[in-house]
């Protein structure tokens, strides 16, 4: 993000440490993910450390700090994908990309991500390609899924 883009958005806000969460959702709204530029920006215009924004940030998993690939990439690991082998998803789309859970591909196409439930247990397992749900999944199947995103 450009300097003025960080100005828009602090010049919503007072300045004091309440701020943080708003700001966290204002910056990742406009950048996709929260930069160590943004964390130094905010902890200048909040007078507070950085090491207190990431403490905020890390504790809730709706923030990010890798910038997000163009598809984004969620497998299900609540309890009933658990049992029904989500890990194994995840460990073969780790595999396919050369990636962890958090991070984007090299090419930028994909990013990977691990969440807690998407409430489609009776599906389990559960991937979601950017607003596509696909249950059921099998690691056999996980390449003929990505085709459509390529």
């Amino acid at each position: 993000m450009k300097e003025t883009d960080y100005d828009k958005i602090f010049s919503r806000f007072k300045g004091v440490e309440s701020d943080i969460i708003p700001m966290l959702l204002r910056i990742q709204e406009k950048e996709g993910y929260i930069s160590e530029e943004a964390v130094m920006r905010m902890s200048r215009f909040l007078r507070i450390s950085e090491n207190q924004i990431y403490g905020v940030a890390s504790f809730y998993s709706r923030y990010r700090f890798n910038k997000p690939g163009r598809n984004s990439i969620k497998v299900c690991m609540g309890t009933a994908c658990h049992v029904h082998g989500g890990k194994f998803s995840c460990e073969a789309f780790e595999w396919q990309f050369g990636v962890k859970i958090g991070e984007r591909s090299d090419d930028g196409k994909f990013d990977l991500q691990q969440v807690n439930c998407m409430g489609c247990c009776t599906l389990a397992p559960v991937v979601q390609i950017n607003e596509d749900i696909y249950g059921h999944t099998l690691v056999t199947g996980l390449k003929e899924m990505l085709r459509k995103y390529e």
